[in-house]
């Protein structure tokens, strides 16, 4: 940082003061304010905070940074951390780990989230938003000398090189830097040196061959200049000066070199229309995305130009703390103007920030073209999420599932990780034919060999909570009884009401205290645990969420179906055995030859004789009749 930037700020530094007493909170349904835990001389501080933009960085007792922030009003976002409840549990760690608050005042905030940005690299705190590492991305390199050489890197040198990029398709990259080759006769070799022939690039005319001294460095560098802009996206910018320059080489009477330049412009007319054209009235601007999940952030940004996509790109960042979505887009928006260069002054958002920038204007659109083009950069998003995903699963097959196991253990309060869970619903038709079915979920899969039917026996009429208890207590005799696994986690179809059953018939086998167990209700999609009166707050969107409905769905499409079936096979027999002079033996020919009791009705007397022989046949048209 410059002494000129330094004299802006007003940095103003507390003393560290020794931390007597860490805090430890309990994660309960209602947890205990933190305003009456603020030790004194951090309460001294939040008293004198300035009310302007600036950073704010927490230091431990040892004096080191543990977190680096940002805020439109200091005092107002520094006490949020000391006067509110907050969800995330690594959040409350951290406000018991403060010892010290130092602030640096700013004149804007977006001064503040360009400071912020700076001195998270260079400290590096523990609790803060850390951006994941893309070096594996390609750039295009273009060296710093007379006759300049343009090439892919996956080591880019600032100080040798002008960059370009990163580019998350290779595929465009390459095919860029064809256009420009297959355009502009660029050097390809790694050094000049003096040669009294041209090499054989130049002979195919890939090379102008300033190594012999056969074009101008003037000609030379206008030739990289025109790819720059190609590189930017600038092709009607190039494309006119070309065509300016094949009109002066036509009234010169010099009709070949016209000639050649109208090639050229082809090949750049094919370029352009191969390239991803969303509107031609749509000049130039960005596009900002963002999704939020249990543990990161993902934010696709779009560059526009001349109505053309020329840059696409998603940024990952780990969440540690518990940002806004504005946070996160706002930190994003610093680090793709660090590597893309500056933003344009029109920035397409799914929300409009707070923040005021200079000459940019946030458009939030509603409906139209932009409107698609927030769609378009929102689908990159899931698409970037969907492959990522994908890549974990084949480089570790139990990482994706592990990871959501571990969400539902911590949103659940287990102790332990969830690999075996049984889930249980029961099923009937106003008391009619009870049924009750079981599946068994092993790491985040259903595990078919292990699921299981049963029939109510002792329950009379439909009494759902007798029928859980029964089916509960059958089940974990017979595991304890054989010795088989005990699941982790007993999940229950229903209510607290089935919940409470359940319970019951656990705590006759006393494994109440071994296995943790949830109910999921039908209507609201809430989670109870056994004595809370109010369900546990999961996010819907969760994929800890996602697994639980997966399960209960399940569930239900297994008992439903094997319901359906001991109804049909009842109403079947109930019908074919009221017939006097039908025995099973006959019944299950008949059955199986015509497949349904409908068809044995439609059946001719003839073909019942066939089968059956002349005195059945009479027993069921009789009957039938």
């Amino acid at each position: 940082m410059t002494n000129v930037v330094k004299k802006k700020y007003l940095c103003i530094h507390f003393s560290i003061y020794e931390l007597k007493k860490t805090i430890f909170f309990k994660t309960t349904l209602k947890r205990p304010s933190l305003k009456s835990s603020v030790p004194p001389h951090i309460a001294l501080i939040l008293k004198t905070l300035p009310t302007k933009p600036g950073v704010y960085r927490f230091l431990d007792e040892n004096g080191k940074i543990i977190y680096i922030g940002k805020a439109k009003v200091l005092k107002k976002r520094v006490s949020s951390y000391f006067n509110k409840n907050h969800e995330l549990g690594k959040v409350r760690v951290m406000v018991t780990k403060i010892a010290d608050i130092q602030t640096t005042v700013v004149d804007t905030e977006w001064e503040a989230l360009l400071l912020e940005n700076s001195m998270i690299k260079e400290f590096r705190p523990r609790y803060n938003v850390m951006l994941k590492d893309d070096k594996t991305y390609p750039w295009i390199a273009i060296t710093k000398d007379d006759f300049p050489r343009i090439f892919a890197t996956r080591q880019p040198d600032k100080a040798k090189q002008e960059l370009f990029g990163p580019y998350p398709s290779g595929r465009f990259m390459h095919t860029l830097l064809d256009t420009i080759f297959e355009v502009f006769p660029i050097r390809t070799c790694k050094m000049i040196s003096q040669h009294s022939r041209p090499c054989l690039q130049y002979h195919i005319k890939k090379c102008a061959a300033p190594c012999a001294q056969l074009i101008s460095k003037e000609e030379y560098q206008s030739n990289i200049k025109k790819a720059i802009e190609i590189i930017k996206g600038n092709n009607n910018n190039v494309i006119k000066q070309l065509r300016e320059e094949m009109m002066q080489y036509a009234h010169a009477w010099e009709f070949e070199k016209a000639q050649l330049i109208k090639e050229k412009i082809e090949i750049l007319e094919t370029y352009k229309g191969k390239s991803v054209v969303v509107n031609p009235e749509i000049t130039n601007c960005d596009v900002f995305s963002i999704t939020m999940e249990e543990d990161a952030a993902y934010i696709n940004f779009l560059r526009i130009v001349e109505g053309s996509i020329i840059q696409a790109y998603t940024l990952e960042l780990l969440k540690i703390n518990d940002l806004y979505q504005e946070d996160l887009l706002l930190m994003a928006m610093v680090e793709i103007e660090k590597r893309f260069g500056p933003l344009s002054k029109e920035i397409i958002v799914p929300f409009i920030p707070e923040i005021k920038l200079d000459k940019v204007t946030f458009t939030f659109p509603q409906r139209g073209d932009k409107k698609k083009l927030l769609e378009l950069s929102e689908k990159n998003v899931k698409f970037y999420i969907l492959e990522k995903r994908k890549q974990e699963e084949l480089v570790d097959p139990n990482r994706h599932a592990n990871r959501i196991l571990k969400t539902l253990m911590s949103d659940l309060g287990m102790d332990r990780l969830p690999e075996r869970i049984e889930c249980f619903d029961n099923s009937n038709t106003g008391g009619d034919e009870p049924v009750a079915a079981m599946v068994c979920f092993i790491n985040g899969k259903p595990d078919k060999k292990e699921y299981r039917h049963f029939n109510i026996k002792t329950v009379v009429g439909p009494d759902d909570f007798a029928s859980m208890e029964e089916v509960i207590f059958r089940r974990y005799s017979r595991v304890l009884e054989e010795k088989t696994p005990l699941p982790d986690l007993i999940i229950i179809d229903g209510g607290k009401g089935q919940l409470g059953a359940a319970y019951q018939a656990l705590s006759k086998l006393d494994l109440q205290e071994q296995i943790m167990m949830v109910g999921i209700a039908k209507r609201l999609e809430d989670i109870y645990k056994v004595g809370e009166s109010l369900p546990i707050y999961i996010d819907k969107k969760s994929e800890s969420q996602k697994l639980l409905q997966a399960i209960r769905d399940e569930v239900h499409r297994f008992g439903i179906t094997h319901h359906r079936k001991r109804r049909a096979k009842k109403s079947i027999a109930s019908e074919l055995d009221q017939i006097h002079g039908i025995g099973p033996k006959t019944k299950d020919q008949l059955l199986s030859h015509f497949k349904s009791v409908k068809k044995i009705k439609e059946a001719t007397l003839e073909e019942l004789t066939e089968l059956l022989g002349p005195a059945k046949a009479e027993i069921l048209r009789k009957y039938f009749e």
